[in-house]
């Protein structure tokens, strides 16, 4: 099956300190993966790398078979644009009504960029699937309102809206429900897994939740201390499995150095 994520043998490091040793793993097209690991254990720097903003010391990403380290300024754009992203914080724009923020979506696609997606200025075609995309996940009644206007949720709504209007073919979600509470939590994963079922795209989305990390996800990658310690389908794993990510020595900077790679 064709490949949405490929690492092999990544390795990524800030002087001596080695954060990525050797993280290979592969996301089929159409699967949603739930990447678990306590704080320090290289999952951000994993998710930077991803979209090439990290130099890698050894080893290659793929995003939908092309090479993040053979790709050029206009390559790697053109590959960030199939990759819609799903925040923590939510990075709306305060002065911009919700619609106004799902029409920036559509930025990477136009020639003029921001001129385009300007409600004043957006076509017809793209002011109508902006509603659509807030429509779908049930924001429409809202789409004049400011983000201030807004709560934690449905701000978080308004992002996977914009998400949306991106067109993308993969989604990296890292920490989508962090600052939010439980129940608005829950409501913005089902949304955020619905739409992606929906629309056949594959994910990967980091958590810390471990009952929502077994109940939403196809299959569960686990990090620690800058290896993968777990990589199975949610049905071949346990809750103690998940539990032991999170015991011991977890984090990067409580390993022993072994030679960085120039």
């Amino acid at each position: 099956m064709t490949s949405a994520i490929k690492c092999e043998n990544v390795l990524v490091a800030y002087g001596d300190l080695q954060v990525l040793r050797g993280v290979s793993f592969d996301i089929t097209a159409g699967q949603g993966v739930v990447l678990l690991g306590a704080n320090g254990c290289g999952k951000s720097t994993l998710m930077r790398s991803l979209n090439g903003l990290e130099k890698l010391q050894s080893g290659s990403i793929c995003i939908h078979g092309d090479d993040l380290t053979k790709a050029s300024g206009r390559q790697l754009r053109q590959i960030r644009r199939g990759m819609g992203y799903v925040f923590q914080q939510f990075n709306l724009v305060p002065q911009l009504s919700a619609f106004q923020n799902v029409l920036l979506g559509a930025m990477g696609r136009h020639r003029l960029g921001l001129l385009s997606c300007l409600s004043l200025t957006a076509s017809a075609e793209e002011r109508g699937k902006a509603l659509y995309c807030l429509e779908r996940v049930g924001m429409a009644d809202r789409a004049m309102h400011r983000p201030s206007e807004l709560s934690g949720g449905q701000q978080q709504r308004v992002a996977i809206a914009r998400m949306l209007m991106q067109a993308p073919k993969l989604v990296v979600a890292d920490e989508p429900i962090a600052s939010l509470d439980p129940k608005a939590g829950r409501e913005v994963l089902d949304i955020l897994w619905r739409i992606v079922r929906e629309e056949g795209l594959s994910m990967l989305c980091t958590l810390h939740q471990l009952d929502f990390a077994q109940e939403y996800a196809d299959r569960i990658i686990g990090l620690k201390a800058g290896r993968v310690e777990i990589d199975a389908a949610i049905t071949n794993t346990n809750i103690d499995q998940l539990n032991a990510l999170y015991s011991g020595m977890t984090r990067v900077d409580a390993m022993p150095t072994e030679g960085v790679i120039a």
